[in-house]
């Protein structure tokens, strides 16, 4: 079976704030219309060797991507470039670093912002390099790409909530609110996407810290939620791990692979 599949990324969102503050995410979970799950981070969480992570299912030791300022394209199969080489239609809207994984190395804003090239792993992207461009924008860009494009593989990776961590801290009253703001803006796509029939999975990178930051083994750095919503999944009471995320989309896609999955999570 062949389904579309949504991957939205919030960057930096901890697992207390994402079920204290994300109203509508876990209206959908009480409602039995989707269900929810905590996920560990892999080492050392940070932004870049996580985004490896969770679309190729290779852990930083492995892939080498090891801290934000390893420059280069990813060198592990990923959902995007099985995608594309099985004939599925890839898109992201995304940080630039998403496009020097997979794409082209180094990111060049002229060139790489706006991508359509049916021979790139991303064939479609919108792509931004300020941390603070607004949520509101990126799942727009992201609705857009899925409108015009009709991908089969769509990733929507926001950044404001990192970014509002990294000024404020986690226990802050502007980084939950920063959530809250996340969640009302999906509660304004989710409907048409789960009407419409998406396998859609929203998830983050890696926590954050009272230090403003992440990227140790502290339980706030590495543990994040993860929402499943859609009528593959089991909404089983299981154990996922953030390695078996590509397996599980690569699943869904109908994609030839060899990435770890829970069998246990689809129906």
């Amino acid at each position: 079976m062949n389904d579309k599949v949504i991957l939205v990324v919030l960057d930096g969102l901890n697992l207390k704030v994402a079920q204290d503050c994300l109203g509508y995410l876990n209206g959908l979970v009480e409602h039995k219309k989707a269900s929810q799950y905590s996920l560990y981070s892999e080492l050392p969480s940070l932004s870049r060797p996580l985004y490896e992570c969770i679309l190729t299912g290779v852990t930083p030791i492995e892939s080498g991507i090891v801290h934000n300022n390893v420059t280069r394209r990813s060198l592990f199969e990923s959902i995007f470039s099985l995608a594309q080489a099985q004939g599925k239609t890839t898109a992201a809207a995304a940080y630039h670093w998403v496009s020097e994984l997979y794409n082209r190395s180094p990111y060049d804003p002229i060139r790489d912002r706006h991508t359509h090239n049916e021979s790139l792993s991303i064939q479609h992207g919108v792509f931004y390099h300020w941390d603070h461009y607004p949520d509101e924008a990126l799942v727009l860009d992201g609705e857009y790409l899925r409108q015009e494009f009709d991908p089969d593989f769509l990733l929507v990776h926001s950044m404001n909530i990192d970014d509002t961590g990294h000024k404020f801290g986690l226990d802050s009253a502007e980084y939950r609110n920063c959530a809250r703001h996340a969640d009302i803006i999906l509660s304004n796509f989710l409907p048409t996407w789960i009407e419409e029939g998406y396998q859609i999975l929203v998830t983050s990178d890696h926590g954050m810290n009272n230090d403003k930051s992440h990227g140790g083994t502290l339980v706030e750095e590495r543990e994040v939620p993860l929402y499943l919503i859609g009528d593959r999944f089991s909404h089983s009471d299981i154990s996922i791990q953030q390695t078996e995320l590509c397996g599980l989309v690569c699943e869904l896609l109908g994609l030839l692979h060899h990435k770890p999955f829970v069998e246990e999570a689809l129906t």
